[in-house]
């Protein structure tokens, strides 16, 4: 796949791609992830703060690609797992993964690759596309989260979408909204859409 025909932004920069400057966007969006998570609003009903991090996920599967978005989440909770003050409020332990947001956090790299794996099969030239594919990572993340807090806390499944899905959505869709229109527009501009354009006419001409 060239520079011009790809999706994934990062790899229509022009510099040359190699395990060295994977590794840097994987660890540069690990970071980002950590400081969307100090953006916090703590609920009265909810052990589960709501975070920018959902934002950075979504985020880094739309920039990175599946496999880079995978592995800058696991490295995330990798930092946060060792100590690091990466997750919410500055938190940093494995006993934060196992604690209210674990459901959450856990789901992270499995949403992140879902996301870039969609965008690298061309919803990213679609705002609709693009923000179905959001939606649906955003979704799992939400019903991943709520099914752990059922099993943690053993409350009825009516208690744990209170818990663990509702109060989040109103923020998710803003989330959603500034992931979903922007991506579009820049991968529009950045000449994707005129590239596939000019080949489908290309086969056209070349077709007997």
């Amino acid at each position: 796949m060239t520079r011009a025909s790809t999706d994934v932004l990062i790899d229509r920069i022009p510099v040359s791609r190699n395990l060295a400057t994977d590794a840097i966007w994987v660890i540069t969006f690990s970071l980002v992830t950590a400081i969307c998570a100090q953006i916090s609003i703590h609920l009265p009903f909810s052990p589960v703060p709501i975070t920018g991090q959902t934002f950075a996920v979504l985020l880094s599967g739309a920039v990175l690609g599946w496999r880079r978005a995978f592995l800058s989440q696991v490295a995330y909770l990798a930092e946060g797992a060792a100590g690091l003050p990466v997750f919410a409020d500055g938190a940093g332990s494995v006993l934060h993964l196992l604690g209210p947001s674990g459901g959450f956090l856990l789901c992270f790299p499995l949403a992140a690759a879902m996301v870039g794996f969609l965008v690298e099969h061309g919803v990213a030239r679609s705002t609709w596309k693009l923000v179905g594919a959001l939606v649906t990572a955003d979704v799992l993340i939400l019903l991943a989260g709520s099914a752990w807090l059922r099993l943690l806390f053993r409350v009825p499944l009516a208690q744990a979408w209170l818990l663990g899905f509702y109060p989040f959505l109103i923020a998710d869709v803003v989330k959603v909204a500034l992931v979903g229109g922007v991506l579009p527009r820049v991968v529009r501009r950045s000449g994707v859409g005129r590239q596939l354009s000019v080949v489908s006419r290309q086969s056209e001409v070349d077709e007997p």
